[in-house]
């Protein structure tokens, strides 16, 4: 009926009435009155809500679907786990995970005594050089998920970075393995007197037994899966330079004397770039950051220009 529906909507304008459609629908051979009565047809277009766009309507179609390959599509969320000691405190602590949509494979889990950006970034990171690069990572629309850092890595490694619309239930792998941590992992005897201590058990429950083992929807272990694509997986070139995808970056003005000022820190730089606007390449967690810059023309000078750059330590 939906399908119907569809086909003879674009054919009307203007206000429409459930007896105009369910006419052009017989017209048209797309229902056929012996199976499709009047009053079933109101009945079921009322209960199904099949006229209200899918911003408005509660009865959203929830289909099983799955990518044909591997690392088309990751799903990523964070977890709270249990509490552990940490620096002389008890917290809860939380688990940032990856799982690939097609194999089932969970590219990566850590657990962190909490939820910022810099963990996050820093369970991606292992998780790209360990499964390669996704075409696509869906995340919700939380402050870490959301945030400028990520979007920019996953820019510069050519991962398209999609949020769910106020839609928890379609991050459902994600939510599903969740779900199997929690019965098959966290109901054991764990050591959880620090965050390193429960993370080396996780480690090993991972890949010897969540991804090492059968799968019920796949009907094979995760990481054979995974293996059958692996000639189209895209890995991280291991190279000195790796670390600059994972910093952030943020536009500075060049003063007269030729210095700018990332976190707080005076540096100079390179070349002439004075009263110049560039883009400053810096890890947010250090104090004394390693910085790579990239020129940029002010915003009223339309003259075409190089880029330059310069990198130092």
């Amino acid at each position: 009926m939906q399908e119907a529906i569809d086909q003879v909507l674009p054919h009307f304008r203007g206000p429409t009435n459930l007896a105009g459609i369910y006419r052009a629908c017989i017209e048209k051979n797309l229902l056929v009155r012996s199976e499709v009565a009047p009053n079933t047809f109101r009945r079921i277009v009322a209960r199904y809500e099949m006229l209200k766009d899918e911003s408005e309507t509660q009865n959203k179609a929830r289909l099983a679907f799955s990518k044909a390959h591997a690392n088309q599509l990751w799903q990523a969320d964070t977890m709270c786990g249990p509490y552990v000691s940490h620096q002389g405190k008890k917290l809860q602590a939380k688990l940032i995970a990856f799982i690939d949509n097609a194999s089932r494979v969970c590219c990566h889990g850590q657990f962190f005594p909490s939820e910022n950006t810099d963990n996050l970034l820093a369970a991606l990171k292992v998780a790209l050089y360990k499964r390669g690069v996704p075409e696509c990572l869906y995340v919700d629309n939380g402050s870490d998920y959301a945030s400028k850092e990520l979007g920019q890595v996953a820019e510069r490694i050519g991962c398209i970075l999609s949020h769910t619309v106020r839609d928890g239930a379609a991050k459902g792998k994600i939510e599903r393995f969740f779900r199997t941590v929690r019965q098959s992992f966290l109901t054991r005897n764990l050591d959880l007197s620090s965050i390193d201590a429960l993370n080396r058990v996780f480690f090993r429950w991972l890949e010897d037994e969540y991804n090492a083992r059968e799968h019920s929807t796949i009907g094979m272990k995760p990481i054979d899966r995974f293996g059958l694509d692996l000639r189209r997986i895209r890995f991280l070139p291991p190279d000195e330079v790796g670390d600059e995808l994972f910093f952030v970056e943020e536009p500075r003005k060049v003063r007269a004397d030729n210095t700018f000022e990332p976190k707080k820190l005076r540096y100079e730089a390179p070349r002439d770039l004075r009263n110049r606007v560039i883009g400053a390449r810096f890890k947010r967690q250090d104090n004394e950051p390693s910085i790579t810059t990239q020129s940029r023309d002010p915003p009223h000078d339309t003259r075409p220009r190089e880029p330059r750059r310069a990198q130092w330590r």
